[in-house]
């Protein structure tokens, strides 16, 4: 049932209450606050397993970042997704500068190595950090070509009205690391899968 309640949060667009009441259908007794506390001690162990069970990404890279309002404040969060639409990873930041963007690349490059594109607005913070840090790799500056990385915030949007803005930095960061990374196995690209080819993906996201 924690299983069940932890997965539900982060699959659907449901608030900690709607999973209280889920489970509560089922005659499991628990407040929303129990379930908060599921969500953080188990949801990064989900994340950490789907990254470590994932394929290796391609070598094309789209980065991106969105404002987030959190308490009044403007924050921003950094996300990066593979050419096959995989989010690789997010980072939330108070600042949209060059010592930001080079932050989130040494988090990048430490996790999956470096890739041989990387694909970006016109945002010059990209271009600065990656001449100082990876000068070799082919850097594309076009809003037009970075579709695939500005709609991957629209979840995010989502979520961010159900919950009724995050509360804290630190949560946005805990939630959406979370969010992003069980978001991607359990939403392949279903219109190129038989109906057999995604029952099987969907049973090994389950697994995983």
């Amino acid at each position: 049932m924690i299983a069940y309640a932890v997965w539900s949060c982060f699959r659907f667009p449901l608030s900690l209450r709607d999973v209280e009441d889920l489970l509560a259908a089922r005659g499991i007794i628990v407040s929303y606050k129990t379930i908060r506390k599921w969500v953080g001690k188990f949801g990064t162990n989900y994340a950490a397993t789907i990254r470590r069970d994932r394929p290796a990404p391609s070598d094309k890279w789209h980065l991106d970042e969105v404002v987030i309002p959190i308490r009044g404040r403007k924050f921003w969060l950094w996300r990066a997704i593979d050419s096959k639409g995989d989010v690789l990873d997010v980072l939330v930041q108070s600042r949209r500068n060059t010592r930001a963007a080079k932050r989130f690349f040494r988090k990048l490059f430490k996790q999956y190595g470096r890739p041989r594109v990387v694909i970006t607005d016109k945002l010059g913070s990209y271009s600065a950090a990656l001449k100082n840090l990876a000068p070799g790799i082919e850097h594309r500056r076009h809003k037009g070509l970075n579709n695939r990385s500005e709609g991957s915030h629209r979840p995010t949007r989502r979520r961010e009205k159900i919950m009724a803005r995050f509360k804290s930095p630190g949560q946005a960061q805990l939630f959406l690391s979370i969010h992003d990374q069980v978001q991607t196995i359990f939403r392949p690209r279903r219109h190129k899968l038989s109906a057999p080819a995604y029952r099987q993906s969907r049973s090994d996201a389950h697994g995983i």
